[in-house]
């Protein structure tokens, strides 16, 4: 059995698979075969995705403009978070 080649995911996609998980609509098996990624991957990238998340609303609410900038600071923090 030939190995997989390694694969490096896009912030985008680790935030799509991590939202997934905190909705909590389909199982842990579920949401890795539909994505095609390990069980353990989703559990390590949920955390980061909850803490940018709060982080964000964090700042947001000292700003005057609720979410001017939001999908540039999403993915700021998420890829500075990440391994």
């Amino acid at each position: 059995m030939a190995r997989r080649p390694r694969r490096k995911h896009s912030p985008q996609f680790k935030a799509k698979v991590a939202l997934a998980a905190i909705k909590g609509e389909q199982t842990m098996a579920e949401l890795s075969q539909r994505f095609d990624v390990h069980p353990n991957q989703i559990t390590q990238w949920t955390p980061f995705v909850k803490v940018v998340v709060a982080s964000i609303y964090a700042a947001t609410s000292k700003s005057s403009q609720p979410f001017s900038g939001f999908s540039q600071t999403l993915s700021g923090r998420f890829q500075s978070l990440m391994p």
